[in-house]
């Protein structure tokens, strides 16, 4: 049963939020269950988009669409937990790149099948043609962005 009052419309932004925490919290969950309980929601902002060759802290930024002290913040955390290590860049000796640990490799995984199964009890509630359509829109959305 939904906490979710449907009597009035909300705007987009609300809608989007309270969809999101639902996931998060699905995902959060499952690595919980799996013995990762000291991740935080905006520990994902690194473990989506660090490759296996490494990365700045700056491009993870960009690419996370977050501030650059926050991702610092997250990424220092995450380098304290054992999750991700910072190694000297080989062309740049100024710069460092962020790697994903054994156990930092661990996450993407279950995050994914955590959020595959969170997709699929979502089609089941709504039907697989109107979560496509929505994952479509917000595609189009994002790409036009």
């Amino acid at each position: 049963m939904s906490k979710y009052d449907d009597s009035e419309p909300q705007s987009l932004g609300v809608l989007l939020r309270l969809a999101h925490q639902h996931f998060s919290s699905a995902v959060e969950d499952a690595l919980h269950q799996s013995g990762f309980g000291d991740l935080r929601p905006h520990h994902a902002n690194v473990f989506s988009f660090v490759p296996p060759a490494g990365i700045q802290v700056s491009e993870l930024t960009m690419m996370a669409g977050v501030r650059k002290q926050s991702m610092a913040q997250a990424v220092e955390e995450l380098e304290k937990l054992g999750y991700v290590e910072r190694r000297p860049h080989p062309s740049d000796k100024r710069a460092r790149l962020v790697f994903l640990t054994e156990r930092g490799r661990q996450i993407r995984p279950l995050a994914m099948n955590s959020g595959k199964r969170v997709e699929e009890s979502w089609a089941k509630l709504l039907g697989e043609r109107e979560l496509d359509k929505l994952r479509s829109a917000l595609q189009a959305l994002l790409v036009k962005l």
